[in-house]
């Protein structure tokens, strides 16, 4: 089994079944044997944006900060916010490789942003998370529910969330690259 840590891609199987993670691909923020593993789905867009559930101040509040996408980053809390971004001098903010880093403090995070010193195409904001009992993913990996895709945490920035399961099994090649055109009912084909 490969070994499972922050920064790794989580890519589900095509044919999964689990509507939460059909054809998702997850990054793995933390992960460890005593509190388990938490993620963020990189793949699934909503209809919301920043500006819809967080009050900005004015005049953020009608500019490109609001209208930042705001995408489902797993089934558990949705109602909870969650970030990632290209900025390692935000206190609280953990590495995951890449130039990538999860969370910290969101009042320097949200400052930094209102006065321009980070764009909102630097943050990537997530509603929900995904998370695994101890062991549990494990487990999954080993029931071939997951294709582990060793730290690649910087293709949050660079792969558009729409066409990310197909174009990350196509760039893995080989057998992943079949995987990638399967179609979502094979009964269709």
């Amino acid at each position: 089994m490969p070994r499972l840590r922050p920064g790794n891609l989580l890519i589900s199987q095509p044919f999964l079944g689990d509507p939460n993670f059909e054809r998702t691909v997850v990054l793995l923020c933390r992960h460890d044997d005593e509190d388990g593993t938490f993620g963020l789905v990189l793949n699934r867009p909503t209809a919301l944006r920043l500006g819809d559930v967080l009050e900005l101040p004015e005049p953020a509040d009608a500019g490109p900060l609001a209208q930042a996408p705001l995408l489902m980053g797993g089934p558990v809390q949705p109602d909870t916010l969650h970030f990632l971004h290209q900025c390692p001098t935000i206190p609280g903010a953990l590495d995951l490789g890449h130039a990538v880093y999860w969370g910290g403090d969101f009042s320097v995070l949200l400052e930094r942003l209102l006065n321009g010193e980070l764009t909102p195409e630097t943050v990537r904001f997530y509603a929900g998370y995904s998370g695994w009992t101890t062991g549990q993913l494990a487990a999954e990996v080993n029931e071939n529910v997951w294709i582990v895709h060793p730290n690649d945490a910087g293709k949050v920035f660079t792969l558009d969330h729409d066409a990310f399961w197909q174009a990350i099994l196509r760039e893995k090649g080989g057998r992943y690259r079949a995987l990638s055109n399967y179609p979502l009912d094979p009964r269709l084909n």
